[in-house]
This record gives C-alpha cells, structure tokens and sequence, in this order.
C-alpha cells in the first residue's frame, strides 16, 4: 500500500522553526545637504560577476532596507532627478546589518559623489577558498533539460563537478557528499530524480557553491556546500504579484509552474507549486526509453515578518512528491515488467534573528524533514524481484552569534541533530539465468533467495536513530593585503558507529591590488558522515551473508563497519581580473581520504546502498573564465580535470549481479568519478527589444565505464547495440566521449518597464548525440544522455 505524506503532517511542517539566516541586510537614510529626508531615491545594489542586483526606494522619511543578499561585495547607487548620485563599494559578509547615512548632493555642485573607487567588481580578496555564485535572472534563461531536472542541472556548469545519470553531479571526486542549505537549512540527503525530489530552481533567487575552504559553520556531507536563498516577497513593491508559466516538450512532457509574492508592510510572502509529467523521467537504460513516465509536484511557501528594528522572523515550507515507473531493458520489457517507485518528502522551518547590538546578533534554528522511498514490484519481474519501504526524518536545531570586533567577523554556533531510520527491503532471483550455478561468477550466498531454484525472498526490516552533534568557531579578518580564514570545527557521530573528529579550517589570500589577482590557499579537516538512505541493511550482517564471497575473502570477514570518511583538503589558486569585464579563476585541489564514502548501484533500479572503501585520492585541476555583461552578451567557461584513485576492500553494500566487484577488489582502481577532462560554456545574449537567447554546451571526455569482456557485452541483446559508445578495450574502460549542446531562445513583453509576459522555445541535445553517462557500472548502472528534445514555454506575469 502506498504511503504518502498526509496533508495535517505537511501544514504542521510549514510552520516549524529551522535556520541561522545566511543572508545580509543593507539600510540607510537618504537625506538632502539640509538634512532632510529625500522620498522616492532609488538605490541599486549590484555586483556585475556574480549577477546579483536589487533595487528599492526610499520611503517618505528617506529610509530604505535591502534584505536576502547573498554575502560579497557590491557597489552601492543612490541617486534621484536633482541630486548627484552617490556612489559607494561596500563588503556585506555577515547578518549583522549594514547602515548607510547619505547626504545626497544638489545636481550641478557635482555630477556624483564617489565615497569609494568605483570599478567592476571582478575578483573577491575576501574569499579564501573557492565559492561561486549564481542568480535568479540567470537561471531562468538557462537551457535547462525538459523532464525531471532540478538544481544540480544549473549547478553541472560551475567547475569541478562531472555529471552523471538522472541529475547525480560528482563534486570533486565525491559521490553525492553535498549539503543543501535551503534559507539556512542543512539538507543532506541524496537529492538526484531516482532518489529523492531534488530542489526546484523556480524557489531560487541566488545560488551560492563552496567547494574550497568550506566555512566551520558547515558539516555532515562537505564535499560541496550550496547555499540557496529562496525568492522574497519583502521589498516586492507591491501586495500581490505573481507569474503563470506553461511548458511541453518532446516525450509528452508537460510542465506548469505558479507563483506569486508580495509584501504588505513589515510582511511578506512567496509561494510556488510546480507540477510536470513526462514520458522520459528516468535517464533511459535502453535506446528505446522502455517503460520510463512520470509525473512529480512541488511546492514551497516562505513567511517574511520583520516586527521591529531588532527582530527577523522567517518561516518556510517545502513539499514534493514524485511517482515513475523504472526504466526496463528489452528483456524486462519482453517479460512484462513493471516496476514503480514513489517518493515523497515535506520540509519546515523557522528563523529568528536578534540583534542585540549593532555590532552582535544572535539567531536560532529548529528545522525538520521527512522523506520516504517506496518501490513497488511486479509479475513480470526480471532477473530480480525487488520491494522497498524507507522512511527517514531529520530534526536539526542549531545556534549562532556573530560578532564584529574591530577588524574581526566572527561565528560561534552549534548544531544538534537526531534521525530516526527505518528501512523494509526484500528481493528474490526470478530469472534461472542469473547467477547460474555453472557459471563461474556464481555467488553460493544467493542460492536460498532463488526464486527460480524454490528458494525464499530475502526480507530485512530494522530501524534505529542517531544523532549527530557540532560546535564551531569561525574568524575572519583583514591583515594588510592579506585576508585571513580562521575556523575549527568539533563533530560528532552517533548511529551505527560512534566517531568524532577536530577539523581545522584554514583559508589565507593576498590581494596584489597593481594587477588585480588573489592568490588563495587552504587547508581542511573534514569529517564526511554516511549516508543514512538505506544504511542499516548496507551495514547489517543479513547483507554481509549474501555478498560474494570475494568480499568476505578481502576483509576476513564479510561484515566491516560503514565509518565516517576522514578527509584531508588542500586547495591553490588564483583568481585574476582581465580588464574591465573579466574575470579568470584557476585551482588545484588534493583530497586524500580513509573509509571512503560512495554507494553501489542495485541493478538498474536507481536505488542504491551505502559503501565504503579503504580510501580515495583525488587531484584535480579548475578553470572558470567569467565574462560580465557587455553590449548585451555575458557567459562563462568551466574547465574540470580531475584523478580519483579508490583503493578496496569494499564494506557495506547489497553486491547482486555486479561482477565487477571481484575485479576492482585486486588493488587500487579509478572510480567512476575520475574523469579527465570537461568543459562547460555557457554563451547569453539579451537585447533591449526583449528577444533573449541562451548557448550551453558541455564536453565530457568519459567517466569510468565497467570492465567488460567486449565478446560477452556483444552476445547480450540487452547491451549489444550500446558497445559503439564505450571503449571497453582501454585501461581503465570508459563511455565515449561526449559533446552535447543545448539552446533557448525567447522574447520577453514589457510596457512601463513592467514585464508583461515571455515565449521562449528550447532544444536539448541540438546535434542528437547518442551517448552514454555509464555502462554497467556497479556505482551506478548504465544509462543514455536524453537524445534531441524540443521544447516552447509560455509564461505571464501579473
């Protein structure tokens, strides 16, 4: 029977307290040289590499506030007909508020008033590690791919991460070690399509990636930190407003989004509900695309109340559920398969910032979250049977001051957290073919749960709870030319094991102002904590039993613990300003781990199993070249090279019918997170007459693929057809390289600067490549790139 998340639980959820809040506030007077309050001034607050802007007037006492800004620095226009416009370059990096008194000039003393040097902001000497960003107006023109893609689509063109199937996004030589800190609240869950509902881009007003130097204040799963600030309606400038937008696209995909927002004084309010059905929901495991609809629904609601001068409250709800059938191979298909998953998860929190001085605030978090995965069998199942029931919630509080003391930016915070798990799994062989007993690669341990054979189903139910408790320190501060990072981190770990760790957190950069470069260095400790999906049978003597028995003959025993990853970071860089509109950024990164984090793939279900190997280590390279806005045209360039050497023994796991196992057990092996080479650049243009368009285009030189015998891929008519788009001949074997572009193209209707409604037509895939992400890799299975899929949006504002 299904299980969904029942509407009292999700109106219970929208209201629960969570975060610290993450974003900074900019307020001020604006005055004439009498003193008196200027009405109606516009300030603008804009950095042209990130692309965030924002814009507000002041009220009849002169006063303005602009809140939810993403921490960097900005230059600051005030301007009104009559007066000379102010100009100023200010540093926002922490929530304690910022406050500007202007006087602004009477036009003709003076054309402006220039309180600081006013030059494109193209490097950041306050960023000691890498962190890069991206904005709503961006998102929104991206070509993104129609059918069930969430952030990680956007996240895929900064460097550093190579993509792989169903939306998973490898940051670094890391699986899905990401933290999600949606308006301050930590989401660690493994948000890809077969496995969680991923974060919606149409809640997105900025997006923020650490993926150097992560700041002590984050923990759990760092390999890549994104902080996402939602849409506001604060500062809207009006009471109700919102936007319709429909969408449909090849493979029957049909999409809609709503939204609307506004604020009514010291309130404000934004919500979204975004639905979609598709044809193609999955990644395909065949060129056919067997078996493979879908449908999803989100929702989001974010609360602003600022009652006084002192206080910031912040409540947020987020909801999603999705429904798909799991992608078949022509056997499946043949015997009638029709296996189903359901997903569902709903999110709530609560914000409250004081501030106590003008110089400390504190704020305070109680976030909660429930997510549940159910798979659903059928008759024709082939060669396994499978059902699945997994429910796990998260309950965080956390705790921050900060403080500014002298040259000091200073966080003080600590986090509690408790997840209750519970998991119900069961399978059984179906097909006589697998894993036959004259065969060489058969495993004795399954031969009870062959239901061909009149074996058993294997059934596992347990639950239990774990928590997980940090502290943090984190100093930041200007030394002459030089920024320094200070942070040290306790965490710890309470589940199945009990771990903890110390971590320093140590960044420094030096701004060489002659030429404009920052050079930049860090150092990290990190503490990577297994995932909780599916964890207590991966770690459970029942799996132990049923592993080959080359695992067991590895370790000694089949059953290991599933340890905390410990992780050491060192990052290099430099970031260089070209000019007046560029901006180039180049690092090398070296991780070395032990108990290594990654999952093992159960088939072609998409649904995976924690692991963990003796250790991993990672080099890599990144370049990311940034053009700002210039007759209309701006873009980007990533380049991504990256080595990641796993060593076994594996621990952990459901290994069935994964043959590579024995192979990658004999010694060191490249994991199919190492790949050598990927660009990504992204080329857009906007006219003043509205029209719009958007170039994508990735190359990936090829994860790595399974090692294969060419011969036995060639005899199986499962995969025949496929070996064209791997070279299984190669040490180590990888998928095909791959070139795939995507465009959009739109016009945007104004009248009186106010956007009336927008037509856009998209294509995926523009040359039609037949690629592969993966080919029978044990991690993750095999599955294509989505083939050339056009797309037309319609959208109104109103």
């Amino acid at each position: 029977m299904r299980v969904s998340v029942c509407p009292l639980l999700m109106i219970i959820l929208s209201v629960l307290p969570l975060w610290g809040q993450n974003t900074a506030t900019l307020a001020g007077t604006a005055k004439d040289p009498a003193g008196n309050p200027v009405h109606g001034a516009s300030i603008r607050l804009e950095n042209a590499l990130t692309g965030f802007a924002a814009e507000t007037l002041s009220d009849a006492e002169g006063g303005f506030m602009v809140g939810n800004i993403p921490f960097h620095s900005y230059n600051v226009t005030i301007s009104k007909a009559g007066f000379a416009s102010y100009e100023n370059q200010i540093s926002l990096r922490s929530n304690i508020r910022v406050t500007l008194e202007v006087r602004l000039e009477i036009a003709g003393v003076s054309e402006s008033v220039t309180v600081s040097e006013r030059v494109a902001i193209l490097v950041d000497p306050e960023e000691t590690g890498t962190h890069l960003q991206m904005n709503e107006s961006e998102i929104e023109n991206l070509p993104l791919q129609v059918g069930n893609r969430g952030l990680e689509a956007v996240l895929v063109s900064f460097p550093g991460f190579a993509q792989n199937a169903n939306g998973a996004i490898h940051a670094r030589g890391a699986h899905n070690q990401m933290t999600f800190v949606i308006d301050g609240m930590p989401i660690s869950d493994q948000l890809t399509g077969a496995f969680a509902n991923a974060v919606d881009p149409n809640i997105v007003q900025t997006v923020e990636l650490f993926t150097g130097n992560i700041p002590a204040e984050f923990g759990n799963k760092v390999s890549a930190v994104t902080s996402i600030t939602t849409k506001s309606g604060l500062g809207f400038g009006r009471k109700f407003a919102g936007q319709a937008m429909l969408a449909a696209a090849g493979f029957g995909m049909l999409s809609q989004v709503t939204s609307v927002a506004g604020e009514n004084g010291k309130f404000g309010y934004s919500a979204t509900v975004n639905t979609m059905k598709t044809n193609r929901y999955l990644d395909a495991v065949s060129l056919e695309n067997l078996h493979n609809g879908g449908n999803n629904e989100r929702a989001f609601l974010r609360l602003d109340w600022i009652p006084n001068d002192r206080d910031i409250f912040r409540l947020n709800g987020i909801a999603g559920r999705s429904s798909f059938q799991l992608a078949n191979l022509r056997s499946q298909h043949a015997a009638g398969m029709d296996q189903r998953q359901y997903l569902g998860d709903a999110s709530g929190s609560f914000a409250w910032v004081r501030t106590i001085d003008a110089q400390t605030t504190f704020d305070n978090t109680f976030s909660y979250r429930t997510t549940q995965a159910q798979l659903f069998d059928s008759a024709g199942d082939t060669p396994v049977t499978a059902t699945q029931a997994r429910h796990l919630s998260t309950i965080t509080n956390g705790s921050r001051f900060n403080l500014i003391r002298g040259r000091h930016t200073l966080r003080i915070g600590a986090d509690l957290q408790r997840f209750p798990i519970s998991e119900f799994f069961s399978f059984g062989i179906a097909d006589p073919r697998f894993n036959n007993p004259a065969k060489p690669d058969f495993n004795r341990n399954l031969l009870p749960y062959d239901l061909s054979r009149g074996g058993r189903r294997f059934e596992f139910a347990d639950q239990a709870t774990g928590g997980f408790y940090a502290g943090f320190l984190q100093d930041n501060f200007r030394w002459g030319d030089f920024q320094v990072s200070l942070g040290l981190r306790y965490d710890n770990y309470r589940l199945l094991v009990k771990r903890h760790q110390l971590q320093p957190r140590l960044g420094l950069s030096y701004h060489l102002k002659a030429t404009n470069t920052v050079f930049r260095a860090s150092y990290n400790r990190l503490f990577q904590t297994p995932p909780n999906e599916n964890l207590l049978l991966s770690a459970s003597p029942l799996a132990a039993a049923i592993a080959p028995p080359v695992i067991a003959e590895t370790l000694g025993s089949a059953l290991a613990e599933i340890r905390p990853e410990r992780q050491d970071f060192l990052e290099a860089g430099l970031q260089q300003g070209l000019g007046s509109r560029v901006s180039a950024m180049v690092t090398y990164y070296h991780k070395r781990s032990t108990d290594q984090q990654d999952n093992n793939n159960f088939l072609n279900t998409g649904i995976i199993f924690p692991i963990t190997l003796k250790s991993i280590r990672v080099n890599g390279v990144e370049g990311r070249l940034s053009i700002t806005p210039v007759r209309g045209f701006s873009g980007s360039l990533s380049v991504t090279h990256s080595r990641a050497i796993s060593t076994p023994p594996f621990s952990g796991g459901l290994y069935i019918g994964n043959d590579a196992v024995a192979l990658l057990s004999q010694g060191p092996f490249r994991i199919d997170h190492d790949q050598p080479l990927s660009v990504h650049g992204i080329l857009t243009w906007t006219s003043r007459r509205g029209i719009f368009a958007t170039l994508s285009t990735r190359y990936d030189s090829g994860l790595v693929a399974n090692p294969s015998d060419p011969a036995q891929v060639a005899a199986d008519p499962d995969f025949s057809d496929l070996l064209p788009y791997v070279r299984l001949n190669q040490i180590p074997a990888r998928v095909k390289a791959r070139t795939i572009t995507d465009m959009v193209i739109g016009y945007e209707r104004f009248r009186n600067e106010r956007k009336l409604w927008e037509i856009s037509a998209q294509v995926s895939n523009l040359s039609d490549a037949t690629a592969l992400y993966n080919f029978q890799s044990a991690f993750v299975g095999t599955r294509l790139v989505q083939p050339r899929t056009a797309g037309v949006r319609f959208r109104i504002f109103f």
